[in-house]
């Protein structure tokens, strides 16, 4: 799992500079994709296409985390009914059951990063370009220093993840 960072450039003309830096620093051009209001301005730039513009990572996350809290719940009736019949191994396994949910929850919510395309949407409508850098998570810092050092007008977005080779 690869970290897709989000950042925000006032003008196409800095997003076209930094595309150039960014290629330089050894990222390819299919991990650079750059969305704007009006795509004529990014006339010759890896523009995202439609399918990566959807936010397909979100419907990713939004369906793991209420596959997990329905298995959790699904559980703890379970253990309900466990007790309620007296029956030790269902009362253990409903018990290992919610624990593994809870903790794979845990891990989703704190360590996994969130950020997402939608989150960008007002600074699209006011005109700024987002560029989104596909990188290994070993990179991250390098990059964010890199861009925060050669363009200090840029925004920051966050930082999400992204499945490398993957249309969305």
């Amino acid at each position: 799992m690869e970290r897709r960072l989000y950042f925000l450039f006032p003008r196409p003309t800095n997003a076209r500079r930094a595309v150039a830096e960014l290629r330089e620093a050894g990222i390819p051009r299919a991990d650079i994709l750059l969305v704007a209001r009006d795509c004529k301005e990014l006339e010759g730039m890896p523009v995202a296409t439609e399918a990566q513009q959807t936010d397909r990572v979100w419907w990713i996350e939004r369906l793991y985390w209420n596959i997990n809290l329905a298995v959790f719940f699904a559980a703890l009736a379970a253990l309900g009914l466990a007790l309620w019949a007296d029956h030790a191994e269902a009362t253990l396994a409903a018990l290992a059951v919610m624990l593994l949910t809870f903790v794979t929850g845990e891990r989703f919510a704190v360590r996994v990063p969130h950020a997402h395309l939608a989150e960008q949407r007002v600074p699209l409508r006011h005109g700024e370009v987002v560029v989104m850098v596909d990188v290994p998570a070993s990179r991250v810092h390098e990059i964010e220093q890199l861009i925060e050092r050669l363009h200090p007008e840029v925004g920051i977005g966050g930082v999400g993840w992204h499945l490398h080779g993957a249309s969305f």
